[in-house]
């Protein structure tokens, strides 16, 4: 027995110690990636047999709901279609990993068909259903069902008009956590925070990306729907998660600060660079274009924004991801924030109980004042035009993208006789800004409002200060602008704009409407897939079988793999088959050459990157056609308010699942492609020059 004891806790310590490094260094070798998610095991014929037999009857049933055309009805179908989706795609693409979640598909299919039945008869209960709920809604990005979860607290009523507090909770990294396997944690787990009186929302995120891309969207797009169905709290909407689920809150908190109460990330990771050497102790050689997108997640880069987002942040302390909160510690003390970091005595991935009673006071305590509102100081900071706005304060255009680009906005009052209240505006890499207060916003005295409202005022006077230190040892120097603006308007609320002309002079009002870097039109070509988009075949003959052949395995891939790790269907049209309203309404990711594809054959001579059938060229440089093929993003030229894409999904491949601080944009605005090598786990080929384009989207010089 003493024997048999030993060998069990041996055993026990070999699968405690394999499941610690199963991100470990064996996951740091490109040419032996494993494959995420992993093959699922034989399926018996008599249940598969059951399950397709009950797939076909709720589908029939889906069929039938939508043949109402009732919109009270069809509407609620995404909540249904959830358990159909979940349950074709496991069969369909060998995804159950365990027998136990047979039984688990046969539930969900039942739970299904009970919905749809309500449906047809007008009757939908889990609409009023307390505790766990799962949801349901239909994707801008593919128009496929993403799932989502609820915890309805007890105290909530559908008849009463009382708004709810809202928390956001992000799951943990789970290469098995497949649509079935997401429904049923839902429908049976509470979660790890369930506050009182509070709607807790746990969106699915499309899978194991960190909610990073398409899964970022997810996020926005449940909360939105979250909000159709029940009477949330604008302000107060709070973001949490705990391992992969705490590096998506600080994702959410940094990049999106002003929508939150508060937000608590437990674990996880905050940055790339740092977190790979510590803990998965990779040797990181990135190209100088990886280096730069690393600013688009690396959060401690974002750390300013937390001035309007209060931050609780838990760490166990034996927990090697402790560095995730560490690297914040440091990054907020550089700007004069103490970062309130509880640290769990003893503790390695997971909470205690002192701790968790820590946590979950500092954020009742922060609900019962509810989000900031807009303060006497607003401070933005991004890299990117995506991320743009803080408080009614937005960065309409940067001097250049990926460097760091500030604005900080204040009221001064004076009080000199007869002289206006200033506003004061400093901005670093920013070419043009927007201030808009709502009614009540700009908090100024009677006496100023007064004088400003007096028919001799020349308006608020904006005093903007601009600092630029790209090149300080050069060229150091500060600009500074005066603009007048009327107002405020008697309703309290006030305008804002300013641009700096060819000068560098600030002016009043927007920057001219023409072709440049803007909010969602600024890439890289991973921004592409963040909102809607189509996959267009060419249906021509490429000029270069080689191109071709490698363009045509690359769109299969595509396809796989958005499915895979976006758990997504992508929409596929022929070149033939693009009309107008698919212009005006998607970006267009198209494949092959201008020779095979009609779609990129109309576009291919207005882009920067000129690719004829024997040559590619990029300004002075010229590539063989024969061999080479470009990767690029540009504001499409038939409808610049979309995006056309050549030859790219997502750019982080099979090396990037295995740890999800490595699922950043592998790729800039443009890049070239020697196909003699051969796509791996991290390229689509040798990679020979890539770059972004400029703030108008042209070339470097």
């Amino acid at each position: 027995m003493k024997h048999l004891t030993i060998v069990l806790a041996l055993f026990c310590w070999a699968a405690n110690a394999l499941a610690i490094t199963a991100d470990g260094i064996q996951d740091n070798m490109p040419e032996n990636v494993r494959r995420v998610p992993a093959a699922g095991i034989e399926i018996p014929q008599d249940r598969v047999l059951s399950m397709r037999t009950s797939l076909q009857v709720l589908q029939q049933k889906i069929t039938e709901v939508r043949a109402t055309s009732d919109t009270a009805r069809t509407t609620l179908l995404p909540d249904v279609m959830i358990f159909e989706r979940a349950v074709r795609c496991a069969l369909d693409y060998n995804e159950f990993f365990d027998v136990q979640e047979f039984d688990k598909a046969d539930a969900l299919l039942k739970t299904g068909i009970e919905r749809a039945e309500q449906l047809l008869a007008g009757k939908p209960e889990w609409t009023n259903q307390k505790g766990l709920v799962v949801r349901g809604y239909i994707s801008r990005i593919d128009k496929t069902v993403q799932p989502y979860g609820l915890v309805i607290p007890p105290t909530y009523s559908m008849d009463h008009s009382v708004q709810t507090r809202c928390d956001l909770w992000f799951h943990g990294r789970g290469e098995k956590l497949t649509e079935v396997n997401f429904l049923w944690d839902r429908m049976h787990n509470r979660g790890e925070f369930t506050p009182s009186h509070t709607i807790v929302l746990h969106p699915y995120g499309r899978y194991c990306n960190a909610f990073k891309f398409a899964g970022e969207i997810d996020v926005l797009e449940a909360l939105d729907d979250v909000k159709k169905g029940y009477r949330i709290d604008e302000e107060r909407i709070s973001v949490r998660g705990f391992s992969m689920g705490g590096a998506a809150c600080w994702q959410f908190a940094t990049h999106y600060s002003d929508r939150w109460f508060a937000a608590s990330p437990g674990a996880g990771f905050s940055e790339t660079p740092q977190f790979l050497k510590v803990f998965q102790k990779e040797d990181l050689k990135p190209r100088p274009w990886e280096q730069t997108l690393w600013n688009l997640y690396d959060c401690d880069k974002w750390a300013m924004n937390l001035t309007h987002c209060p931050t609780t942040a838990y760490s166990g302390e034996n927990d090697s991801q402790k560095q995730a909160a560490d690297v914040m510690e440091k990054a907020l003390a550089e700007q004069g924030i103490t970062l309130n970091h509880v640290i769990g005595a003893g503790m390695g991935h997971r909470y205690d109980q002192v701790s968790r009673d820590i946590v979950e006071n500092s954020l009742t305590s922060l609900a019962v004042r509810g989000r900031l509102d807009s303060p006497p100081l607003i401070r933005l900071t991004t890299y990117s035009l995506r991320y743009n706005q803080m408080k009614g304060a937005r960065i309409d255009g940067m001097l250049e993208h990926w460097k760091p680009a500030t604005l900080t906005v204040w009221c001064r009052e004076t009080e000199k006789p007869g002289h206006p209240a200033h506003l004061l505006v400093h901005t670093t890499n920013v070419s043009a800004f927007s201030v808009n207060f709502s009614p009540g916003q700009l908090d100024l005295s009677p006496e100023t409002l007064e004088r400003l409202h007096h028919p001799t005022s020349k308006g608020l006077l904006v005093e903007v200060v601009s600092s630029e230190d790209q090149h300080p040892e050069k060229d150091p120097h500060i600009r500074m602008g005066f603009l007048h603006v009327r107002g405020p308007f008697s309703d309290g609320s006030m305008k804002i704009d300013g641009h700096r002309d060819d000068t560098g002079t600030w002016k009043d009002g927007p920057l001219s409407p023409d072709l440049r870097k803007r909010h969602h039109l600024q890439g890289p070509v991973d921004d592409a897939l963040m909102d809607s988009f189509v996959f267009v075949r060419p249906t021509g003959t490429a000029a270069n079988s080689v191109v071709g052949q490698w363009a045509e395995s690359e769109l299969t891939r595509a396809i796989e793999h958005w499915r895979r790790h976006f758990r997504g269907d992508v929409r596929i049209l022929t070149d033939t088959d693009v009309t107008d309203e698919i212009m005006q309404t998607a970006n267009l990711i198209l494949w092959g050459d201008p020779q095979s594809n009609s779609v990129m054959g109309r576009v291919a001579d207005k882009l920067p990157v000129l690719w004829t059938k024997d040559q590619i060229h990029v300004g002075s440089k010229t590539w063989d056609a024969a061999h080479h093929a470009p990767i690029l993003i540009y504001p499409n030229p038939l409808n610049p308010n979309r995006y056309v894409v050549f030859n790219s999904s997502f750019t982080f491949r099979d090396y990037a699942y295995l740890n999800n601080a490595r699922q950043v944009p592998m790729l800039p605005d443009w890049a070239i492609i020697d196909l003699r090598t051969p796509p791996g786990s991290i390229w689509p080929g040798n990679v020979v020059e890539a770059d972004f384009f400029n703030e108008q989207w042209q070339l470097k010089k």
